[in-house]
């Protein structure tokens, strides 16, 4: 087993060698239109992992597929060691899938309709449990239809998590939560390494990838553009890099423009500054000397990177929503 590192810093507990998706020059053509074009990944065991693109990029049609919902017309998919078409039956029990939209039976009650869920398994957990993790605890007995659409989205993740699965397929799984309730998800995501589950995710949220995955695929019209780490992808980015600090000194613009590999400085409000540079350390160490030599004291210093939103735009030239 190896540790793993994440675009947020954290580390995945365990990653095997062993791998739960194998995607292999996949390709599916609807008519004219080429939706999913030589794809080829892996997801090692107990990883989490992400896929990012566009509507129409190819994601929903590469998900169907691995679930065994929809037929490919060329390549191989293996899934849990399982084909996702021939074993469906099997496979199913021991995966967890969350759809975008999802509709639930209005006219049952909460508990209801986690009972009803539960009984297409073999094996199932403690529902109880999830509701209070969750915090739907308090809405046990009511009924689907006087549920907000963030309660109803909480009762689709907890579907996700009845069956004990080994790996989930999450599409857009905070999408419609209030903050509170995306972190508690985000819990859960990164918890499931440390029981031996593997987690792939496709979201619009740019900070969700990079706080929870191990690896991200950008995928574009059917092709895969980049795969790696959150980090490695972004080390890779030549973007600007933006420096933020707040003075009461009187400094003026035209004096940080002077900073060495300064391509931008810009007052947005009274002694509040942010610099642009492609060389921050070099930057940094020129503005210490400035503070130095004139007496200046800068507060709230702040260094902000490029982001996978930035890469995802220089590799489409478009932002991931449109």
């Amino acid at each position: 087993m190896k540790a793993n590192g994440c675009g947020s810093g954290k580390v995945t507990e365990l990653i095997t060698n062993v791998s739960a998706i194998r995607v292999s020059d996949l390709h599916k053509s609807y008519g004219d239109i080429r939706a999913v074009d030589g794809v080829s990944f892996e997801v090692k065991e107990g990883e989490i992992f992400g896929l990012l693109g566009p509507n129409g990029a190819g994601k929903t049609t590469i998900i169907e597929i691995m679930e065994g919902y929809r037929k490919l017309d060329s390549g191989s998919v293996s899934v849990l060691g399982f084909d996702p078409m021939k074993d469906g039956y099997e496979l199913k029990e021991q995966i967890g899938i969350m759809l975008q939209s999802t509709t639930l039976y209005q006219e049952l009650k909460v508990h209801e309709i986690l009972k009803l869920f539960a009984s297409y398994y073999r094996t199932s957990v403690d529902t109880n449990s999830l509701l209070e993790t969750i915090g739907l605890k308090e809405r046990k007995n009511a009924y689907v239809k006087e549920l907000s659409g963030g309660q109803k989205r909480k009762v689709t993740f907890i579907l996700t998590l009845i069956n004990d699965p080994k790996l989930m397929f999450l599409d857009e799984p905070t999408e419609g939560l209030d903050p509170q309730a995306r972190r508690v998800v985000w819990e859960i995501i990164r918890e499931s390494p440390k029981k031996a589950k593997t987690v792939f995710v496709t979201t619009h949220y740019i900070e969700e990838a990079q706080n929870l995955c191990d690896r991200v695929a950008i995928i574009d019209h059917g092709k895969i553009i980049a795969l790696d780490t959150p980090k490695r992808l972004m080390a890779t980015l030549e973007v600007e890099q933006k420096i933020e600090f707040v003075t009461d000194s009187p400094i003026g613009v035209d004096e940080l423009r002077k900073i060495a590999d300064v391509s931008k400085a810009v007052q947005t409000r009274e002694g509040e500054f942010v610099i642009y540079t492609k060389k921050t350390q070099t930057t940094l160490k020129e503005l210490m000397i400035l503070a130095e030599k004139e007496d200046y004291e800068f507060r709230g210093l702040k260094v902000e990177g490029a982001t996978l939103e930035d890469l995802f735009i220089k590799l489409t030239g478009r932002k991931i929503r449109k």
